[in-house]
């Protein structure tokens, strides 16, 4: 099927001619009997390679059709010094192509490419395809993975070290990107929850955190080959995990949600969902992000929102004092599954843990919480424990459990939450510690880098946010403004 329009000046002959005899090789009596699984891999393979082709045509013609300038200007240097057909290579998702292009110079000065501008390339020879398959990959596996599959994906291989790099390269426009979007400042009648947790990330000794770096050291490993049990908590730096969202008012009873055998009504999902994590950052400077994304989708406050928290106390504290220092007018909810799992500690010291008493005493209890008694439910437990002449060995889950209740009553105003329609569980954080940090950073044997941990965290916050295109589109604005500062003056130039 020979094109006698093919022309061997042409940019894109080699192309065709490729793209027609591949349709010439699937149209002989061989592949006519083959089975459709070959007939996809000899396309998948060849294909590789056509739009190789098709991709370096275009810049050949590209190359054809760039202008000349009789000088490019650079701060105050005029680049007068021009050279035609200067090439560098370019690795993308199809194979390595060449960009042929002018460039302008001046003694003693770095020369310039204006085509490379226009043209936005990196630094480094990675083609944006290339560094989004190498985003997603390493989001999801370990740097080592993430270098083995690329080959499977696209025609070019991407090293372990360069994988690293372009990660950290990547991640680099995170704290701008989400400091520049707009206010939004909606009507909506959506709750703005606010919410935020710790999770350990086992670190390379070198990148822990002062104090936990000083214990690190001064330890023994009781084994060699391995962490023993509670080891690793001193080999590991807390990365603060936080998320906004939005969410409809859920408005129950508490027997809508303990004690009632009806079907409670579907609770709505969260929506425009932000997710994120740094082992990098202090805590105080994530729950400061937090209420800084808050206040972008809320500036007036005018909305209803509510922070769910687990009670840690250093968190807490630190949730109090920037709410305070930046006038946050929020209402602190408790998380009700770390209530449960107290009463439930509370109640086998009164009963076995497999007895239909200990269910019915949890449920008398939790409801009650439910329904603002907290404080009632923890004199009641004391009361027990006394009644019963246990020990302080015996009742010592009982006073932990009164303990918590007394110290958090003011947060565990679920019945006010309920009739508010607030949400009382720590899911959507739990997930987000899950999803971000111990489906990733937890890998079996990982030890990881301050920045190569920030960086991941960062890429993977972005892809859980459904952010990544627009994250992208801003980073390239950004690398095209500090690789080629001189593109505005020239750019009339190249459209017109």
């Amino acid at each position: 099927m020979k094109d006698t329009n093919l022309d061997n000046n042409n940019p894109f002959f080699e192309a065709k001619n490729l793209l027609n005899s591949l349709i010439d090789v699937l149209c002989t009596q061989k592949w006519l009997r083959a089975e459709h699984g070959e007939v996809e891999q000899r396309i998948h393979k060849d294909g590789f390679e056509v739009m190789r082709l098709v991709l370096q045509g275009h810049l050949e013609e590209r190359a054809q059709q760039e202008p000349d300038f009789d000088s490019v200007r650079h701060r105050t240097r005029e680049h007068t010094h021009k050279r035609k057909n200067c090439s560098r290579q370019l690795n993308t998702i199809f194979g390595k192509v060449k960009v042929h292009r002018k460039s302008y110079s001046d003694a003693g000065v770095e020369s310039i490419f204006p085509q490379d501008a226009q043209l936005n390339l990196s630094r480094d020879q990675y083609s944006d395809g290339l560094r989004r398959q190498t985003a997603f990959a390493v989001s999801e596996q370990s740097f080592d993975k993430a270098s083995e599959s690329i080959p499977r994906h696209t025609a070019t291989a991407v090293a372990k070290r360069q994988v690293e790099n372009i990660t950290r390269h990547l991640s680099q426009d995170f704290d701008a990107f989400y400091k520049s979007r707009q206010v939004e400042d909606s009507d909506t009648s959506d709750l703005l929850v606010l919410t935020c947790d710790g999770k350990g990330v086992v670190m390379r000794q070198a990148d822990l955190r002062p104090a936990t770096q000083k214990t690190a050291k001064s330890s023994k490993h009781k084994k060699q080959t391995r962490l023993s049990k509670g080891e690793k908590r001193n080999r590991k730096r807390m990365a603060t995990v936080a998320s906004v969202y939005d969410i409809e008012p859920h408005y129950r009873s508490a027997d809508s949600i303990i004690g009632s055998k009806e079907q409670n009504s579907k609770p709505p999902r969260p929506g425009n969902k932000r997710v994120w994590a740094s082992v990098e950052k202090s805590p105080r400077e994530v729950i400061e992000q937090m209420f800084a994304e808050g206040r972008r989708r809320d500036p007036n406050q005018r909305r209803q929102w509510a922070v769910l928290v687990d009670g840690q106390p250093t968190q807490l504290k630190l949730l109090q004092q920037v709410m305070k220092k930046q006038n946050i007018k929020t209402t602190i909810v408790m998380d009700f599954i770390h209530v449960l799992e107290y009463l439930w500690k509370a109640a086998y010291c009164f009963f076995d843990e497999s007895s239909q008493e200990a269910e019915d005493w949890v449920k008398e209890r939790a409801l009650k919480v439910l329904n603002g008694k907290a404080g009632q439910v923890a004199a009641g437990i004391r009361r027990s424990s006394t009644k019963r002449n246990l020990n302080s060995k015996e009742r010592k889950n009982a006073d932990k459990c009164s303990d918590y209740l007394l110290k958090y009553k003011n947060y565990l105003r679920y019945d006010k939450y309920l009739a508010a329609g607030y949400p009382i569980a720590t899911g959507v954080i739990e997930g987000a510690c899950r999803y971000l940090i111990k489906d990733r950073m937890d890998i079996t044997g990982a030890r990881w880098g301050l920045q190569g941990a920030e960086a991941v965290l960062k890429l993977r916050a972005i892809i859980a946010s459904n952010d990544f295109e627009e994250y992208f589109s801003f980073h390239k604005r950004k690398e095209q403004e500090k690789n080629y500062p001189f593109y505005d003056q020239i750019a009339y130039k190249m459209a017109a």
